[in-house]
């Protein structure tokens, strides 16, 4: 049993700044902005909305198939996710391109400021959904614009239930491609932000797109996430962390949560308790890919935190 996730992998070239933002910012000087920002620390990082929940996934002891495309430089990604135990049979090498490069920074507040080179990413849609027995569930996470709707509508023809998680790539989609991402999809994950910027563009509430899919969920960072099914709308709240350290990766760390506990058959407030946990692992450590949480220690953090949940 195992799920597809469709996504970029990237290179997350990642900065910290000591200060803020909003103190280097004039609000009524950015028509003309031209700022620049000391970093004291750099560091490279794996990343990527598919690996960087693939990731997670494998440390709750799931089986993710990864569909997505690297450059000709994604050598060492190839040998992580082989070290990782993580099939790359559905990746993808484009000659003559970059792998998706992400550059960051996060201030004092943990806002970021990101630059994303999409590279290779953009020819991610040369590959199709496979037809894979074993496959139980999917994800839609930020991609090519094209991979993203073709992967859709190919998981949708082929009866794999998906998640719809548009993230940073919403802005790429009109109302219309949307609703139909919405038409197709089994559920839908997005931020608050994301949720705002979703009922603009499609003209319909929250509570209208929760009647047209399983579920919809959407995270509020440290405050848990709003979790709409069945007519009803149920708050799940947060798990405080034991470090703010860096939220780079924090959304796919929750959805790698969401998704193996959703391939068990766990309901999808459960499965966003799990999520939760995940997330709170991952802002507790530097980059996307470097917390380590294995399933017995996630399900007692799990218990701890909620108490007894209903799993599948």
């Amino acid at each position: 049993m195992s799920s597809l996730i469709c996504g970029s992998l990237a290179f997350d070239t990642i900065t910290d700044f000591p200060g803020r933002f909003a103190e280097h910012i004039l609000p009524d000087k950015v028509h003309m902005l031209n700022v620049a920002f000391l970093v004291p620390t750099l560091r490279r990082e794996f990343g990527g909305c598919a690996g960087n929940i693939a990731y997670g996934m494998k440390q709750l002891g799931g089986e993710p198939v990864i569909l997505a495309a690297l450059g000709e430089d994604g050598v060492d990604y190839e040998v992580r996710l082989d070290r990782l135990g993580i099939s790359r049979g559905h990746v993808r090498v484009v000659a003559g391109s970059h792998t998706a490069q992400a550059h960051i920074i996060t201030d004092r507040d943990n806002n970021q400021i990101t630059a994303f080179h999409p590279g290779a990413m953009s020819q991610a849609h040369e590959q199709t959904v496979p037809a894979d027995a074993s496959l139980r569930l999917g994800i839609i996470a930020p991609d090519g614009r094209q991979a993203m709707l073709d992967h859709a509508a190919q998981m949708a023809a082929a009866g794999l239930p998906f998640v719809f998680d548009p993230g940073q790539g919403l802005p790429m989609f009109d109302g219309a491609e949307l609703r139909a991402f919405i038409a197709q999809a089994a559920w839908v994950a997005v931020n608050d932000y994301e949720a705002a910027m979703l009922v603009e563009r499609t003209g319909l509430s929250l509570r209208d797109m929760a009647s047209r899919v399983r579920g919809l969920v959407v995270t509020k960072g440290a405050e848990g996430c709003e979790v709409f099914e069945d007519g009803a709308c149920v708050h799940v709240p947060g798990l405080e962390a034991s470090a703010v350290v860096d939220p780079t990766g924090c959304g796919d760390a929750f959805r790698s949560g969401l998704l193996w506990a959703l391939e068990q058959g766990w309901s999808l407030a459960d499965a966003c308790k799990l999520g939760n946990v995940m997330g709170a692992s991952k802002i507790a450590c530097a980059g996307p890919q470097n917390y380590t949480i294995p399933r017995d220690a996630a399900l007692e953090r799990l218990r701890l935190g909620y108490g007894a949940i209903h799993a599948g």
